[in-house]
């Protein structure tokens, strides 16, 4: 039968019924406070807990719903938010929840709800994005289900692991060492060990010759983690909420905030259990203390009873592992590579020293400080100077993105670490990595030539590049990335380890936002009385100047750089450094040609001849030693070795 408007209507608007028959709203009302945890049995401490609990809920919805999150902040002493990782946010970019960017902190004692239909699929977490929150405990998984994905046909049980890094003591507690003048490199603290589910030694049962769906999130605040089980293959299905082609591998390598889905068929037989084994990256450690362990065993569990053995581990470090190439994966909708890009940003970030001594992170030279107004709404309250780039500060990095525009980033590291880098409101392609995952080591450097630069050479990019939102960026090298700026928006692009972002590792891309002020009214009146409540303003520039946008007089800024040359303090130190060596030579010179004094003896005797004084001459003889004989007390001894002045020659 011939289709007419009239059936296409009817299947469109029963399509849409359909859709929003089966969508849902989800709703969690969370009271963030402090709750006492000891996820690893070596050291109980403070947490950060909702509804008086941790490990936190795991957030699971279905593609179309929407979700409704009521927080209230019970915390006392610390600010909240919650950013939720890998979500576009497509028209709410104000519950995008990253402070001073798309909102302000939520102090104690207030509330605010986030609201927003989820529209992807996949695996996704959600965290606090405030100063300092979230490696205190304050993260968790946030899963999308998808009765459309293509392997769920195959799937016995959906399961999820999380691992991450974990520490002893409170973030502010380890803060004021990392940022310090005593640790001018930077070193980042060290975790005192890694948990698996927020726990250790645990197990996932399963059944034989079973499917499962294993989604694998890394919930830390710094140190990637290996993953794999003993025996078992993985088959990748999902990165960052990307379906792939279904490619097998028998490692991943999994930085902070990265997301892998993957399949794994159980063995007929239940007569073992079989290590599921997470190993640190331990190239990111500048220490690694000898009680912390970077191998950790779980259990894929087929049978309570059997044993439940340790991973064989041949290798002796980590960087000996060959981790599967996330840049060969193919995604399952065959995107085609985004050519012939509009803007293209050339960027390089690095670690170093400003004037006040401590260590700070930089993307060309600038370290993002927060504006004074949330940048958003600066854009909101800007008018037609919303496309200006200075109203937003010269200290946010900010980069206008006009709409639709096809947007490659290239970023150089000029650091030896890696560093994983995470947009907000986007995936991208992966167009193009320097070092090459290559040889027994993650991103070897041996093969890099000086001055290694991006050629731009379209044929050696891939057809249907992998998508995903967090990219590890190799030691001294470099990555490219594209995407379409189809997303009005204030979108925070970042370093991932919590602690290179306190440092200034970050930068915004304001897309659109000619576009983006049209969605004012999407902004609830709560966002501004929770942003008055922590005296944040509400419009105005970076600086929060209202009535000239162009004036940054009193914002925010970066720390100076150490200045060339001589200061005046090196001037005065350099003088009193050479006064102290002058005159410690003049001592030592005088001290050399005065004539020792010598202690008087208090016996007449002839050269050659001691009165031996009993105990009192023992330690000069090495108690009666080899020098001569000693005989009585009060006697001549005849010491050949000892030549003493007569007493008319004792200097006093």
């Amino acid at each position: 039968m011939a289709r007419t408007p009239l059936t296409a209507c009817i299947t469109l608007l029963a399509t849409v019924i359909a859709t929003i028959t089966d969508a849902a709203a989800v709703t969690h009302n969370f009271n963030v406070s402090w709750v006492t945890a000891n996820p690893d049995g070596r050291a109980e401490r403070q947490v950060i807990g909702i509804n008086g609990q941790w490990p936190l809920p795991v957030i699971e919805v279905n593609k179309g719903d929407r979700l409704i999150v009521n927080m209230h902040n019970d915390l006392g002493d610390k600010n909240a938010s919650i950013h939720w990782h890998g979500m576009y946010q497509n028209g709410t970019n104000s519950m995008d929840g990253a402070s001073m960017v798309t909102q302000g902190p939520v102090p104690p004692g207030y509330d605010f709800t986030y609201n927003f239909t989820v529209d992807q699929n996949g695996t996704y977490w959600y965290h606090c994005h405030v100063d300092f929150c979230y490696p205190d405990g304050y993260r968790q998984a946030f899963i999308v289900h998808d009765k459309d994905a293509y392997f769920l046909d195959e799937v016995e049980e959906d399961l999820t692991i999380t691992m991450s890094d974990w520490y002893h003591e409170l973030t502010e507690e380890l803060a004021p060492s990392f940022l310090s003048l005593y640790n001018p490199t930077g070193a980042e603290p060290i975790p005192g060990s890694f948990l698996f589910n927020d726990t250790f030694n645990t197990s996932i049962p399963v059944k034989p010759n079973k499917t499962y769906l294993l989604r694998v999130i890394n919930l830390g605040a710094f140190v990637a983690q290996y993953f794999y089980i003993e025996n078992h293959t993985l088959t990748i299905v999902e990165i960052d909420g990307v379906y792939t082609e279904p490619t097998q591998a028998e490692i991943i390598y999994v930085s902070v905030a990265q997301r892998y889905a993957v399949l794994v068929t159980t063995k007929n037989s239940t007569e073992k259990n079989f290590p599921i084994v997470t190993i640190a990256d331990s190239t990111l450690l500048d220490t690694i203390p000898p009680d912390l362990r970077l191998n950790n065993t779980n259990w894929l569990e087929y049978n309570s009873a059997a044993e439940h053995p340790q991973a064989d581990i041949t290798v002796s470090q980590s960087s000996d592992l060959v981790p599967f190439d996330d840049l060969t994966l193919i995604p399952y909708d065959r995107m085609p590579l985004l050519t012939n890009p509009d803007l293209t940003l050339n960027l390089t970030m690095s670690l170093g020293d400003l004037e006040n001594g401590l260590n700070y992170a930089f993307i060309d030279d600038i370290s993002y400080t927060a504006a004074k107004v949330p940048t958003l709404y600066t854009v909101m309250s800007s008018g037609n100077l919303s496309s200006d780039s200075k109203i937003y500060g010269d200290f946010t990095h900010s980069m206008i993105l006009q709409h639709n525009q096809v947007v490659e980033i290239i970023l150089n590291n000029d650091d030896t670490g890696s560093h994983p880098f995470h947009l907000h409101g986007h995936n991208f392609q992966l167009i193009d990595r320097y070092p090459a995952l290559n040889g027994p080591n993650f991103y070897s450097l041996e093969s890099a030539p000086a001055g290694v630069v991006y050629t731009g050479n379209t044929s050696a990019m891939p057809t249907y590049p992998t998508r995903r939102d967090t990219f590890v960026l190799p030691p001294q090298g470099y990555w490219v990335i594209r995407f379409v700026a189809d997303n009005p928006g204030v979108w925070f692009f970042h370093c991932h380890i919590d602690w290179h972002l306190s440092q200034g590792l970050g930068m915004l891309m304001i897309e659109a936002p000619e576009i983006l002020q049209t969605q004012k009214s999407s902004i609830p009146q709560q966002h501004f009385d929770v942003a008055k409540a922590a005296g944040v303003g509400i419009q105005g520039n970076a600086a929060g100047n209202t009535e000239d946008f162009l004036d940054l007089d009193g914002q925010n800024v970066q720390q100076g750089n150490i200045a060339a040359g001589f200061t005046t303090r090196g001037f005065v130190a350099m003088v009193f450094s050479c006064l102290n060596a002058v005159l410690g030579l003049v001592a030592i010179s005088v001290y050399g040609f005065l004539e020792p004094k010598r202690k008087k003896d208090l016996g007449w005797h002839r050269a050659g001849e001691v009165v031996d004084r009993g105990e009192e001459n023992r330690g000069v003889l090495g108690g009666g030693g080899k020098a001569g004989e000693t005989e009585g007390e009060g006697k001549k001894v005849s010491h050949p070795g000892v030549q003493r002045l007569q007493s008319a020659e004792i200097s006093e």
